[in-house]
């Protein structure tokens, strides 16, 4: 039961909803009783995988492998769609989520394992396929860090997609993947107005401290762009020429989005946060998104779920061309290169231990 009238706050989720593997749900006090909830405090677990090149087998994306060093994201978005993998650990999909972070410590280490293998096959390795690989934690435990550098030691490319800042402390790295033409950076941002940020991902960056990341990362010579997404229509679509703008103007050199996802445990999740803070938009949204998946609330097969059907999503299509073109956006992606890989010959310091 959520208590709405006392909101945790930095947190996207208010409450954890029942795993759909177990029988069972537990339910505790402060979730039913009236007063001020506690805040909830970050933990963070070893996760002992024996590997950590994941492959994907969607055309919905462009990539084949990647890396999540976390299990988890601290940021709390309210929309994420991989909160439902946490239920995969015998977690919720919602407070939980956030609340219980998975470390991947040997990650650097599995990464060095894997491409020194010769069954590897140079390809870029995307970094934030499922959670954000530039969550709060990576400022303490810098696994990000170490798996760039190795990726730098083996001259493979990465793209990169994040909402945090923090991927400008790593500038030094990616300057060096930079100049073999194996890096690219994807800043995600939903809205520009903070107050709506503070709510819909709670530890996400500021907007604005994301286009400073952008024209940073630009003016260091790295190819970076911007990610609107997810696109939420009836909340935030209005906002696509304007984050734009300011994304070109910071730098950005290319431009993408995604509309909303709400797999599983994601929807009751959002419904509860629309009837919470944005509750007169509430039967807009949902009936929007519902015309863009087939009349459900979600859209898991290829081909659809990214882009969705319909008017509304045939708009937001044009909003975004309209947008980019009024920017001045070519929107070419960078041809990153698999040239300069390298297999270093025995044990490797690198200036990024």
């Amino acid at each position: 039961m959520h208590n709405a009238s006392n909101p945790r706050r930095g947190r996207g989720a208010q409450d954890n909803p029942k795993n759909r593997f177990t029988a069972l749900e537990y339910v505790r006090d402060e979730d039913v009783c009236e007063g001020d909830r506690p805040p909830q405090a970050t933990e963070v677990f070893e996760d002992t995988s024996r590997s950590i090149i994941a492959r994907n087998n969607s055309p919905d994306i462009g990539f084949d492998a990647s890396v999540n060093p976390y299990r988890g994201c601290e940021h709390g978005c309210i929309y994420c769609y991989a909160r439902p993998t946490h239920e995969y650990l015998g977690f919720s999909a919602g407070l939980d989520f956030e609340t219980k972070i998975l470390a991947k410590m040997e990650a650097p280490a599995l990464l060095r394992q894997a491409l020194s293998s010769s069954k590897w096959v140079p390809q870029v390795i995307a970094m934030s396929g499922v959670t954000d690989c530039y969550q709060p934690i990576e400022r303490h435990l810098k696994l990000t860090r170490g798996c760039l550098a190795v990726l730098a030691e083996f001259r493979n490319p990465v793209c990169i997609i994040t909402k945090n800042q923090l991927v400008t402390r790593d500038i030094d790295i990616l300057s060096e993947l930079a100049r073999v033409d194996a890096v690219s950076v994807m800043l995600s941002i939903t809205t520009l107005d903070d107050q709506l940020r503070r709510v819909l991902e709670p530890r996400a960056s500021h907007p604005e401290h994301r286009l400073e990341a952008i024209q940073t990362l630009s003016q260091a010579g790295i190819p970076v762009g911007v990610m609107v997404a997810p696109i939420i229509a009836g909340l935030n679509e209005v906002e696509i020429p304007a984050i734009i703008k300011a994304a070109v103007q910071a730098g950005a050199q290319r431009a993408g989005y995604t509309h909303l996802r709400l797999p599983y445990g994601v929807a009751p999740l959002f419904e509860q946060w629309l009837e919470e803070h944005v509750p007169t938009k509430k039967d807009k949204i949902l009936y929007r998104i519902r015309s863009m998946r087939s009349g459900q609330l979600n859209e898991s097969e290829f081909g659809k779920r990214m882009r969705g059907e319909g008017i509304f999503a045939e708009q937001i299509a044009s909003l975004f061309k309209l947008a980019c073109r009024q920017a001045g956006l070519a929107n070419t992606s960078p041809a990153l290169s698999t040239e300069a890989f390298r297999r270093p010959a025995g044990p490797q310091l690198t200036l990024f231990d």
